[in-house]
């Protein structure tokens, strides 16, 4: 075999053992994925997972709680905490910003028995917080009022809290029991149910149902 021919061998050999293209560098990216690896859907930022997710509760919802126990003109004090839980489900936007069974807690602002304030017994008290969620929230309510006076006539009156609205309840003359409930909701008062019998004080028993209006919005948690 000449020169010639032996150069024609390793011409034809070295084309033979050609390296593939490099698919792997030249390869399109698979469907639903950007170039750079990227799904096509926007992730969510790390802004958008730590932002709390809001809503308020407007001036003026009213709150209906059941109470958890018994409050009275005569053995309740000024100052004195009480329980109750959130009886209605608040709703705002179509979405429960309070849930019903969320603890409420209150403050009894005044409790004068019988015979101590002019004659009329008196009790008023105020929501000051609901907790729902692993949350409390403070919360400004107007204050629900209630006064009572009976001699000769049995009487029960009901007395609204800002406005000064009130409303007479019942009258009940001639011997036996006597007994009046009613139910208010106006202006800074709310809605009680109250039994009177004689000239006894103010008792609030444990399961009575109260409305208070919020006096200031409230921010909660979803």
């Amino acid at each position: 075999m000449n020169v010639i021919g032996l150069l024609l061998l390793a011409v034809l050999i070295g084309c033979g053992s050609k390296p593939p293209a490099e698919e792997g560098a030249q390869s399109s990216p698979a469907p639903g994925t950007t170039a750079s690896g990227g799904s096509g859907a926007k992730a969510p930022s790390m802004m958008d997972k730590l932002v709390k997710r809001n809503i308020t509760v407007p001036q003026g919802t009213v709150l209906e709680v059941r109470l958890n126990q018994t409050i009275s003109s005569k053995s309740s004090q000024p100052g004195e905490s009480f329980s109750a839980t959130v009886e209605a489900p608040v709703e705002v936007d179509g979405k429960i910003a309070i849930p019903k069974g969320a603890e409420a807690s209150g403050t009894v602002v005044d409790a004068k028995s019988l015979g101590r304030f002019k004659g009329a017994a008196r009790l008023q008290v105020r929501l000051d917080s609901v907790s729902f969620g692993g949350n409390s929230y403070p919360i400004d309510t107007a204050s629900v009022n209630r006064s009572a006076k009976g001699k000769g006539k049995r009487t029960a009156v009901m007395i609204g809290g800002g406005a000064g609205a009130g409303a007479l309840i019942g009258a009940l003359a001639g011997g036996g029991k006597g007994a009046a409930i009613g139910a208010l909701v106006g202006a800074g008062a709310g809605t009680a149910g109250a039994a009177f019998t004689g000239n006894k004080d103010i008792v609030l028993p444990a399961e009575t149902m109260l409305a208070f209006k919020l006096l200031k919005a409230v921010e909660v948690k979803l």
